[in-house]
């Protein structure tokens, strides 16, 4: 039976997997970011372009970017499907006098990393190794916030050795009870 491997062993696997992963995202011909919300590619192209000579389709499930009559830098079905109403392109001015055309894609499904812009991409990365930049209470919906919140609470109120939320409400619930019954003896009773 095999062993697992040391922590060495398993710094040194992840180190070189990341460099193999940073070296095969360099052939791209497009450099791409994502956050747990969105994509952002950059496709770099000739300084004397402008968006008439740019072709750029976007479906919910698919991607096309070129040159007009050259092959296009990206061509495929998206790894996941994007809000196309909240999408956009544009061509930019960069260093050096070149033009890059920048592309924002809206995830639909805001809970999902990709491993790849789109399916027939000849590298992916591996989404398992993305460490999610922290999120403000602010970014959450309602109801997760109100969750979140709570669980922030008690684990403060744990922390001081006082009550939580629940067992507030438990000890609540017994002295309305108490009160409604001053007949009965609660001397010896216990919450849990």
């Amino acid at each position: 039976m095999p062993s697992s491997p040391t922590p060495s062993e398993r710094e040194r696997s992840d180190a070189e997997a990341k460099a193999r992963e940073k070296e095969e995202q360099a052939k791209l011909p497009y450099k791409w970011t994502q956050t747990i919300k969105d994509l952002e590619i950059a496709v770099p192209v000739a300084g004397n372009l402008r968006g008439k000579d740019i072709e750029v389709v976007m479906t919910k499930t698919k991607l096309k970017v070129a040159v007009k009559g050259q092959t296009p830098a990206i061509d495929g079905d998206l790894t996941h499907a994007i809000k196309v109403d909240e999408s956009a392109w544009t061509l930019e001015t960069v260093g050096g006098g070149g033009k890059e055309i920048s592309i924002h894609l809206d995830k639909s499904n805001k809970m999902e990393w990709w491993d790849a812009v789109v399916t027939n991409a000849e590298y992916k990365i591996d989404t398992s190794k993305i460490v999610p930049e922290n999120s403000k209470l602010g970014d959450l919906d309602g109801q997760t916030r109100g969750m979140v919140e709570k669980m922030m609470y008690d684990q403060r109120q744990k922390e001081m050795g006082k009550p939580t939320s629940e067992e507030e409400g438990k000890m609540e619930m017994l002295k309305k009870f108490q009160a409604q019954h001053p007949e009965m003896d609660f001397s010896n009773a216990k919450m849990s």
